[in-house]
């Protein structure tokens, strides 16, 4: 195995996050010693694929998936009888929507297992690794999408979507996206015509020049209140008078609560506001979760999949425990670490004696103190600043800390902190299981041991998968 060479292969696995592990067929002109294996993005168990080797190490390579030979015969779905998604291959978003959803379970599961099995064969006591929780929805389920205008091939006509498998610039019209329901589609195929007869110039992102970004649709899964916001660059005056009434006339099974022009002239292609303009309804919504309701406004963290984020916090909620006294009163102190917009912090409520939130992002804290005002819930604290900064801050020590860190874990001066605190049991709720083995890995060498663990889909056909861990003081 050479770097540039050209090699096919049957992928074996699929290790997290995306990473195809290929068994390599020999060149018939050389005679090679034992199996070769390289490593790609984006292919499936079971497919034969043919790879461009970028990097050897030791023995083992990397490569860029080049063509599928041959579908794996997991590849069931039959586009034809409306099984899976016509942009599936193209479109960079979905990685398992070929197959059976159940087998796509199996395959995170696994993949949960892996990594977290050596860390936990390390502590004394088995945990119990609990089955993967589906999402009770797996279409039509995301309630945030931010799609981009560019183009699919360069100069070719204007597009609106998600970027194309693989490439920054290229953008794939996701007018059959099956992740979203009908209302989204109809946003984006209604916005895409209208601006395309505008003759409007998009954001190019290697010019710095143009004039359309992203159209960020959000729409609450409970309550149907949809907000939708054209993100634009000065770089060009344009009424949006036309655009905002094609809107509120398409036939839509949701309601539109806002229509927003929020103007960004950043050069770095996220989705910010240096200026935001009404342009009908108002800049937020409302959502409902387990019997909480929720006000969102454009930039607020939200859990994606409302259906499965249920099932997430109920899960967390039942790891938990009772938390209250021998008397039966709300007895506890709940850190809620990196509590965004405060959802679990006020689940844990009723049943605790306070709960403190701890959150880095200031407009979700703010969000988090109406939210709580919303739901007539009074004995929550919400703080605003890094958890390894404000921790030092806290006169009030926890009976129990839940932690929800973002994709890459937790600060190791932070971790320490929480381990100082000795609390009995800790729940962490984790996004990347990579971040949660590493971060398992201290707890147990500090005195704690997993008790049960469980996967839950919170992405289907993605993957991404969160997991919840029960932690115990020895």
């Amino acid at each position: 195995m050479k770097k540039g060479q050209i090699r096919t292969g049957i992928v074996e696995s699929v290790k997290f996050p995306n990473k195809a592990l290929v068994r390599l067929e020999p060149l018939e002109t050389l005679e090679t010693e034992g199996q070769e294996y390289c490593v790609v993005k984006g292919a499936l168990p079971g497919q034969q694929v043919s790879l461009v080797v970028t990097k050897v190490r030791k023995g083992k390579g990397e490569g860029r998936l080049k063509e599928v030979i041959k579908k794996s015969p997991l590849e069931t779905a039959d586009i034809s009888k409306g099984e899976g998604c016509k942009h599936f291959g193209i479109c960079g978003g979905c990685t398992y929507l070929s197959m059976p959803y159940e087998q796509s379970l199996k395959i995170k599961e696994q993949q949960v297992h892996e990594l977290l099995r050596p860390v936990l064969e390390k502590q004394q006591d088995p945990c119990v690794m609990e089955p993967i929780k589906a999402s009770p929805v797996c279409f039509g389920y995301r309630n945030k999408m931010e799609f981009s205008f560019g183009d699919e091939i360069k100069d070719g006509p204007l597009a609106l979507g998600m970027h194309k498998k693989g490439s920054f610039y290229d953008v794939v019209t996701v007018d059959g996206c099956q992740i979203v329901d009908s209302d989204y589609r109809q946003i984006l195929t209604g916005t895409l015509d209208y601006f395309t007869k505008e003759n409007a110039p998009f954001f190019h992102r290697y010019t710095h020049t143009g004039y359309l970004r992203h159209l960020l649709v959000r729409k609450a899964s409970r309550t149907g209140e949809i907000l939708i916001a054209l993100v634009t660059t000065t770089q060009r005056q344009c009424d949006l008078n036309e655009w905002k009434e094609l809107l509120l006339n398409l036939p839509l099974k949701g309601k539109i609560a806002g229509i927003l022009h929020i103007k960004n002239d950043s050069v770095a292609d996220t989705v910010k506001s240096d200026e935001t303009e009404i342009l009908y309804g108002q800049d937020f919504f409302y959502e409902e979760l387990l019997g909480l309701k929720f006000k969102i406004s454009t930039f607020s963290f939200f859990q994606t999949n409302t259906y499965s984020a249920e099932v997430l916090y109920e899960t967390a909620r039942e790891y938990v425990g009772s938390l209250l006294d021998e008397n039966g009163r709300p007895g506890s102190v709940v850190y809620d670490l990196y509590s965004g917009t405060g959802t679990i912090a006020q689940l844990m409520a009723p049943v605790a004696k306070k709960v403190i939130g701890v959150e880095i992002v200031e407009e979700a804290v703010e969000a988090a103190k109406k939210n709580a005002e919303l739901n007539g819930l009074h004995n929550c604290e919400f703080l605003a600043g890094d958890v390894l900064k404000v921790l030092d801050g806290i006169s009030e020590k926890p009976d129990f800390i839940i932690l929800d860190p973002p994709r890459d874990g937790i600060h190791p001066k932070a971790l320490a902190k929480i381990i100082a605190y000795g609390v009995e049991k800790l729940v962490y709720i984790s996004c990347k299981p990579t971040s949660l083995a590493r971060d398992l890995e201290v707890f147990i060498e500090n005195g704690y041991e997993a008790v049960k663990c469980v996967p839950v889909d919170q992405f289907p056909w993605t993957a991404n998968i969160e997991s919840i861990v029960l932690l115990s003081h020895k």
